[in-house]
C-alpha cells in the first residue's frame, strides 16, 4: 500500500458485541482506519453509498437485508477488500474458498483473524479493482442461482396462520397483495385488511414460491399477479402500481429483473 495512507475500514455486523471484537482487534493496527460501524445491511448500504471502504469486515446472517444483498444494493467496484463475518454458512464458506475471498467463522481466534487481515492487506497492495468486482459478481451469481435452484427443489408455504385480538384464521399466500416490512415483524396486505406476522421479510421471502412473488425493494415484497405496471418516477426513480392503485416503490437494482418477470407473464 502507499507508504502513509491507512486502509479505510469498515465494519458490518448486527452485533454489537462481535463489532466491539473486531474493533478491538484492530485498534493497535497502525496501517488500518476505521471509519465506521454498522449494525444493520440498510445501515451498511447507506455508508458504503457515502463513504466506500478499503476493507469491509461484513456479517453475512443480519435481520432484513443480508451480507450478499448489500453488495447487491452497493456494488462491489470501490471496495478493494472484502472478509466475509459467518456463523454458518456453510456454502458460502466453500464459494468462498474456492474464490479466493477470505472469511471469519464466529466464533473466531486471533491467529486466524490476523491471517485473514494480512490476505486482505495483500489484496490491496496489489489492488486489481476490475478482478475482484469479477470475483465477486461471479460468488453473487452462484449464490443466486442457488437460491434459485433451492427454491425449484423445495415446497413453499400455501396459507399463514393469522392471530387477531378476535380471531385465529388462515390467510392464503395467493391473496396477500403485497407485504411490508415492519422492524422484525412483517405487515401483510390482502385487499382492505392488513396483517401482522412475527417474521423477517429475509424469513418470509424463503417461504414464498418466487414465480409468484417478488422483493422489489429490501423492505417490499409482492404479489406478481397483483401488478398493474412499472412506472417511471422523478429523479429516476420507479414504481409498481398494482391493480388497486397501490403505489410500491421499486429498487433500481431490482427492476430490471422485476421487468424480465412481467414480459415472461
Amino acid at each position: 500500500m502507499t507508504k502513509g495512507k491507512k486502509i479505510k475500514t469498515l465494519i458490518v455486523d448486527d452485533e454489537p458485541v462481535a463489532r466491539k471484537n473486531l474493533r478491538a482487534l484492530l485498534k493497535d493496527d497502525p496501517d488500518i482506519e476505521i471509519i465506521g460501524e454498522c449494525g444493520s445491511g440498510t445501515e451498511a448500504v447507506r455508508f458504503i453509498r457515502q463513504h466506500p471502504p478499503d476493507l469491509l469486515f461484513l456479517d453475512i446472517q443480519m435481520p432484513e437485508m443480508n451480507g450478499f444483498e448489500v453488495l447487491e444494493e452497493t456494488g462491489v467496484e470501490p471496495i478493494a477488500a472484502i472478509i466475509f463475518v459467518t456463523a454458518f454458512d456453510r456454502y458460502a464458506l466453500r464459494a468462498f474458498d474456492v474464490r479466493a475471498l477470505d472469511y471469519l467463522l464466529k466464533p473466531f481466534d486471533d491467529d486466524r483473524f490476523e491471517l485473514a487481515l494480512r490476505r486482505a492487506k495483500s489484496q490491496i497492495e496489489q489492488r486489481d479493482a476490475g478482478e475482484l468486482s469479477k470475483k465477486l459478481f461471479a460468488l453473487l451469481e452462484d449464490h443466486g442461482e442457488r437460491r434459485t435452484k433451492e427454491a425449484e427443489e423445495k415446497s413453499y408455504t400455501e396459507k399463514f396462520l393469522i392471530k387477531s385480538s378476535s380471531r385465529v384464521f388462515f390467510l392464503k399466500a395467493e391473496e396477500i397483495d403485497w407485504i411490508e416490512a415492519s422492524d422484525y415483524y412483517v405487515t401483510l396486505h390482502a385487499g382492505r385488511q392488513s396483517h401482522l406476522l412475527r417474521e423477517t421479510m429475509s424469513e418470509l421471502e424463503s417461504k414464498l414460491d418466487p414465480e409468484k412473488f417478488l422483493r422489489i425493494h429490501r423492505s417490499t415484497i409482492v404479489n406478481l399477479c397483483r401488478i398493474k405496471q412499472v412506472e417511471s418516477q422523478p429523479g429516476g426513480n420507479y414504481a409498481v402500481i398494482l391493480k388497486d392503485g397501490a403505489q410500491l416503490k421499486l429498487s433500481r437494482s431490482r427492476r430490471k429483473k422485476l421487468e424480465m418477470i412481467l414480459d415472461r407473464l
